[in-house]
């Protein structure tokens, strides 16, 4: 054997072992680590389109807040993805950069392109290849030994260029079982360094994807040498409690998208997930390395640059997580906080507290917001107040300008009041 092909050999054998102490490290160390898609998978989401220099700036948030790995585009699909990740190169630094790639050979040396000039050690690719029985054959017209190829040969062939490759087998969740492991299995030997189990259509419960979760584990024994992720879509909103279930089971790796933006009703909710296991440690006890307070401005800034609105009930980058205008309520949170709200808002990075003046306000809540502008009234002069807020046409907001106004008409009443009372004497 010539010389060269022996070092190149030991070099190999080097990365490899390399690979897999970082690999069983992971593993050991029981951190979840978040993979963020909210650039690839997220920006698929109809009207979620997004110009490379804003990917930047989401990315460079993501990598603000912690993030593990960013699948940053589909460089094959789009040249623009091509540029956004080109941009990123050299500026974001923290996370794994992945691409998204076929099982075609083409499309790696496309992401290897877009990712030339990051370190070996931050930079990777992400192949997918149906594999359910709706896929083989109605999309790709293939046998199960043909996937089983494709997949192998894609793999190996990426591995060749890579030293971070994850394998993904689209339509995991309608897959059989024992195929959906050979897969993996020989994914693996191949050399991806990470499986993951996507529910593409999102119609999993949570106790059938921890089922899929236990039978990988059980039927992919050399899964010691790659790390496990799963990636969950919202069909039937369990995109979250998936996630939750199967981070239960022991996987490694979450892929979410900030403010669940994704394909039909989305994916896993990013910081929803980070939130769950942050406020259930108890229950979860797994680690992670997302900043809590970042997450909120995060919400706002994918909102702001996709141009898809937060819904106001949206946990965490609502804008309804931290107003009420429930008398009941706003007693309550003056008194403290913590009486009506899961967590504070300086947790998330959320604004103040909102206490909304409207037909369901008190006078408590009336009151402080008087106080806090300055406005001296009587006990008396905040029922009036609060009899006339109760009073206003449906859609009117009682904001300062209008609640000034009408602590002017309380006041003008008092003295009405007063002048008849005086007369009269």
């Amino acid at each position: 054997m010539p010389a060269s092909s022996i070092i190149q050999k030991l070099s190999r054998q080097v990365i490899d072992k390399v690979r897999h102490a970082i690999i069983s490290h992971h593993k050991r160390s029981g951190r979840i680590l978040f993979s963020d898609t909210t650039l690839r998978d997220g920006e698929q989401m109809p009207g979620a389109t997004l110009e490379p220099h804003e990917k930047v700036r989401i990315a460079l948030a993501l990598q603000d807040a912690g993030v593990h790995s960013l699948d940053a585009g589909f460089p094959a699909s789009s040249e623009a993805d091509v540029e956004a990740i080109r941009m990123m190169i050299g500026v974001v630094t923290g996370p794994v950069l992945t691409a998204l790639c076929r099982t075609l050979p083409a499309d790696v040396d496309v992401a290897d392109r877009a990712l030339e000039g990051n370190p070996q050690h931050k930079r990777g690719v992400s192949l997918f290849c149906g594999t359910s029985p709706l896929h083989r054959v109605h999309k790709l017209n293939r046998s199960r030994t043909e996937i089983l190829k494709i997949i192998t040969d894609s793999v190996s062939y990426a591995a060749q260029r890579f030293r971070i490759v994850a394998f993904s087998p689209e339509d995991a969740s309608r897959t059989e079982v024992d195929y959906l492991c050979q897969c993996y299995r020989e994914a693996i030997d191949a050399g991806a360094t990470t499986i993951g189990f996507p529910d593409t259509v999102g119609l999993l419960t949570p106790e059938k994807a921890r089922d899929y979760i236990k039978a990988i584990q059980d039927g992919v024994p050399n899964l010691d040498r790659a790390l496990l992720a799963v990636h969950f879509h919202n069909d039937l909103g369990l995109a979250v409690a998936n996630t939750l279930a199967c981070i239960q089971e022991g996987v490694n790796v979450v892929q979410c998208t900030v403010n669940g933006i994704g394909e039909r009703a989305g994916n896993a909710t990013l910081e929803e997930v980070v939130m769950a296991l942050a406020l259930h440690a108890d229950q979860y006890q797994r680690r992670f390395s997302i900043d809590t307070t970042k997450l909120a401005p995060l919400c706002h800034l994918v909102a702001e640059l996709t141009g898809v609105a937060v819904s106001r009930m949206k946990p965490i980058g609502g804008a309804n997580i931290f107003a009420t205008e429930a008398g009941i309520h706003q007693d309550g949170l003056l008194k403290n906080p913590d009486t009506y709200l899961p967590y504070r808002p300086e947790m998330v990075g959320g604004g103040d507290i909102q206490l909304v003046l409207g037909r369901h306000s008190g006078r408590r809540a009336v009151a402080h917001r008087l106080t806090e502008l300055n406005l001296s009234a009587t006990e008396a002069e905040i029922s009036v107040i609060v009899e006339l807020i109760k009073k206003q046409p449906k859609g009117t907001v009682v904001d300062d300008a209008v609640l000034r106004l009408l602590w002017s008409q309380a006041e003008l009443s008092r003295s009405g009041r007063a002048t008849h009372a005086a007369l009269k004497i």
